[in-house]
C-alpha cells in the first residue's frame, strides 16, 4: 500500500502541472503513469502548434471578456468555464516562459501572434510543432526539482470510495498485480478516450481512462464533441497549417496503382487551389463548411471508403497550378511569406522546415514520398463534467486537460493546451483550499475489499485462446464507421445495442493471453464503456440538432434544435444523456477594494 494526500493520474502537460502546483504549497502528492514517455501531450503536434491566450503584443484591441466570449460563443461551453480559461490564460503562458518553453517574442519582449481556426484575434502562438512536447518537459523539470515521486509503469483501474468520496486509488502494476493508494483526492490527466476510434492522430500509447470516473459515478459533459482532421497515417501527425498553405497535390490511388487527382476532378483546378489553402487556417472538419474548406475533408473520405489510398504529394505542382489562378487570400500569404517559388516542397522548406525535419526523423522524406493521410479523430472537446475547478461531481475527484469537458463545440485552436494549464492549476489551489484529511483506515481498508471481486473477476480473464485485442479492434473500426465526423442516427443506435451486448457479456467472452496483458484488458473494457457513453451522447444530439460542430449526420431529423445548450451523460448500469442549457457569462464585482479582500480571504485558506 502507498499513501499521499493527492494522487495526480498522468504525466502531460495537465497532470505535471497540477501536481507541479500543488508541490509549489507544500502538498503531500505523487504522480501515477502507464509510461513517463506515452500519452499525447509529449507524443504529437502539427505545424506549428498552437497555444492560445489573451493577445500580448501589438496595439489590438483585446479583453479577458473578449476572450471569454470567443470560448463561449464556440457552442455548449459554460460561461462561468469560459471567463476563468480566458483569465487564467497569461499566468498560465507567463509560467510556461519562465520554465523555458521558447514561445517566440520580438526584442521589446511581445509575444507575437496569429489568427487560428475560430479566433477573430491573434491570439494564437506557437513554440514549433513540438509545442506540447516542450511544455511536458519543462514542468517534468520542475516537479523532478521538487521531488514529487512518479510511480511508472502502474494503470489506474478503480477510483476506491467511502460514503461517496474519495479515498483511495487502485492500480495494477506491469505484471499484473494490484496496487493501492491510500489518497484524500485523485485528479484524472488522462488525456482524452483516443481509444474509441480506428482512425486516429493521437499517438498509439494514449487511449483515456474515461471509464474511470464513468465507473466512480462522475457524470460527462458534451462527451459527443470532437475535433476531426486530416492527418497523415503511417506517422500520425496534423497536416494542418502549413502543410495545406503550401498547396500540395492531392491524389488517390487505387488498388492496381492507377493515380487521380481528385480534388482537382471534383472541384476543378482553381477552386481546389483555394480550397486546399483554407485548410491551412481552417483544418478542423466543420459542418458548417461542407460547401467551402471541409468539402477537402469529404472528398478525401469518400476516396477511403472506394477503397482508394489518398496522399498529399509536395514533390509536384497540382494540376493546372499557376500562381496566376489562386485567389487573392493564397497568393497574398505567398507572397507576403516570400514563397513564390516552384513546386510545394520548395514552399514548404522555405516557410517551415521544422516541418520536413519532424517527417524525416520517421522515415518519411517529403522531398522523394508522397505522404498518405485520411480523415481522422484529433481531439476531444467534451469530457468529464467539473466546475470551473476541475472539481467533478465525486467529492474528491477531479480532471483537467484533455479528459475534463470544459470545452464545448467549436474552440479556438490551442484553447486545448490553455485549458490544460488553467484547469490543472485552479483544481491544485482548490484541493489545498479544501483541506480534505487523508481518510481513515478503517474505511480504505473496507473499500479495498470491496475490489476482490473486481480483481478476481480480471484475473479469470487469462486464456490460451486470447481475444481482446481483436474484440477492441473491431469495436473501435465500427465507431470510426458510424460515430466519427459522419454519423447516422439509424446505425448509432443498432451499434448501441452491439454494445450493451458486449458489455454485459465482457468478462465471461473477453480474454488475454497472460497476467501482464490484464492491464490491456481493464483498458478494453474502459473504452467500451466510453463508446457507449459517446454513443448515447451523439444519439441525442443527432435527434436534437442533425448535424453540429464536427458531426455531419446523413440521416438527419425533420426538425432540429439551435438553443445553445450541452449534453450531460449520467450512468446509473444504463447511460443517459439529458441537454441542459448552459450558464451565461458572470458579470463579477470588479471593484478593486472587493477583488483585494476577497482575494486576501482566499490567499489565507492557502
Amino acid at each position: 500500500m502507498l499513501m499521499h494526500h493527492t494522487v495526480v493520474v498522468g504525466t502531460g502537460c495537465a497532470g505535471y502541472s497540477c501536481a507541479d502546483r500543488l508541490a509549489e504549497l507544500g502538498r503531500d502528492v505523487c504522480i501515477v503513469t502507464e509510461g513517463v514517455h506515452m500519452g499525447t501531450s509529449r507524443n504529437t503536434g502539427s505545424d506549428k502548434q498552437t497555444y492560445y491566450k489573451l493577445t500580448l503584443s501589438g496595439g489590438g484591441a483585446d479583453s479577458v471578456r473578449d476572450m471569454a466570449q470567443t470560448l463561449y460563443d464556440g457552442g455548449a461551453m459554460d460561461g462561468d468555464e469560459a471567463l476563468s480559461e480566458a483569465a487564467g490564460s497569461v499566468e498560465g503562458f507567463i509560467r510556461l516562459v519562465l520554465l523555458g518553453v521558447p514561445f517566440p517574442s520580438d526584442v521589446y519582449g511581445q509575444y507575437a501572434g496569429y489568427k487560428t481556426d475560430h479566433d477573430p484575434r491573434t491570439r494564437a502562438t506557437s513554440a514549433g510543432p513540438l509545442t506540447s512536447r516542450y511544455m511536458t518537459e519543462a514542468l517534468e523539470r520542475s516537479v523532478k526539482a521538487k521531488n514529487v515521486p512518479v510511480y511508472d509503469g502502474l494503470t489506474a483501474v478503480k477510483i476506491l470510495k467511502s460514503c461517496g468520496a474519495v479515498v483511495g486509488l487502485l492500480c495494477l502494476d506491469r505484471l499484473g498485480q494490484p496496487i493501492a493508494i491510500r489518497c484524500a483526492e485523485v485528479v484524472l490527466c488522462t488525456g482524452g478516450p483516443a481509444g474509441v476510434y480506428r482512425a486516429s492522430v493521437y499517438p498509439e500509447s494514449q487511449t483515456g481512462s474515461t471509464g474511470l470516473a464513468i465507473d466512480a459515478g462522475a457524470a460527462l459533459r458534451n462527451f459527443s464533441e470532437w475535433q476531426y482532421g486530416l492527418a497523415s497515417v503511417d506517422f500520425r501527425w496534423n497536416v494542418s497549417g502549413t502543410y495545406q498553405q503550401v498547396l500540395p497535390r492531392y491524389l488517390s490511388v487505387d488498388e492496381q496503382g492507377v493515380e487521380r487527382e481528385f480534388l482537382c476532378d471534383a472541384l476543378g483546378e482553381s477552386r481546389a487551389l483555394d480550397m486546399t489553402f483554407l485548410k491551412g487556417y481552417q483544418w478542423p472538419f466543420d459542418v458548417r463548411k461542407v460547401d467551402g474548406s471541409s468539402v477537402v475533408d469529404l472528398l478525401v473520405h469518400r476516396e477511403c471508403e472506394r477503397g482508394r489510398r489518398v496522399y498529399m504529394d509536395f514533390t509536384r505542382e497540382p494540376r493546372g497550378f499557376s500562381f496566376d489562378v489562386l485567389g487573392d487570400e493564397a497568393r497574398g500569404y505567398l507572397k507576403r511569406s516570400g514563397a513564390m517559388t516552384a513546386t510545394p516542397i520548395a514552399r514548404l522548406a522555405h516557410m517551415n522546415p521544422k516541418a520536413i525535419e519532424l517527417y524525416r526523423s520517421h522515415g518519411i522524406d517529403l522531398y522523394t514520398s508522397p505522404l498518405r493521410v485520411m480523415v481522422c479523430a484529433q481531439h476531444h472537446n467534451g469530457g468529464i463534467a467539473v466546475d470551473i475547478d476541475g472539481l467533478t461531481c465525486v467529492p474528491g475527484l477531479y480532471a483537467a486537460g484533455e479528459a475534463a469537458g470544459t470545452l464545448g463545440v467549436y474552440r479556438p485552436g490551442g484553447s486545448a493546451l490553455n485549458a490544460t494549464q488553467v484547469v490543472s492549476r485552479r483544481a491544485a489551489d482548490a484541493i489545498v483550499r479544501a483541506k480534505r484529511p487523508l481518510p481513515d483506515m478503517d474505511a480504505f481498508e473496507r473499500a479495498c475489499r470491496d475490489t476482490d471481486a473486481f480483481i478476481g473477476r480480471l484475473s479469470g480473464c487469462v486464456s490460451d485462446t486470447p481475444n481482446a485485442e481483436e474484440r477492441r479492434v473491431s469495436r473501435q473500426t465500427r465507431m470510426t464507421s458510424v460515430c466519427a465526423h459522419i454519423r447516422s442516427r439509424k446505425a448509432m443506435r443498432e451499434l448501441a445495442e452491439d454494445f450493451a451486448e458486449e458489455a454485459r457479456v465482457f468478462w465471461d467472452v473477453e480474454r488475454v493471453g497472460s497476467q501482464t496483458e490484464l492491464a490491456y484488458l481493464y483498458r478494453s473494457y474502459d473504452l467500451l464503456q466510453t463508446s457507449r457513453a459517446l454513443l448515447d451522447a451523439a444519439m441525442v444530439c443527432a435527434d436534437t440538432f442533425g448535424s453540429r460542430g464536427a458531426a455531419l449526420v446523413s440521416d438527419p431529423p425533420e426538425r432540429s434544435e439551435t438553443e445553445n445548450l450541452a449534453a450531460v451523460t449520467t450512468y446509473d448500469g444504463d447511460f443517459h444523456t439529458v441537454l441542459t442549457p448552459v450558464k451565461p457569462i458572470p458579470e463579477p464585482d470588479e471593484w478593486f477594494e472587493n477583488v483585494w479582500r476577497a482575494y486576501e480571504t482566499r490567499r489565507v485558506r492557502l
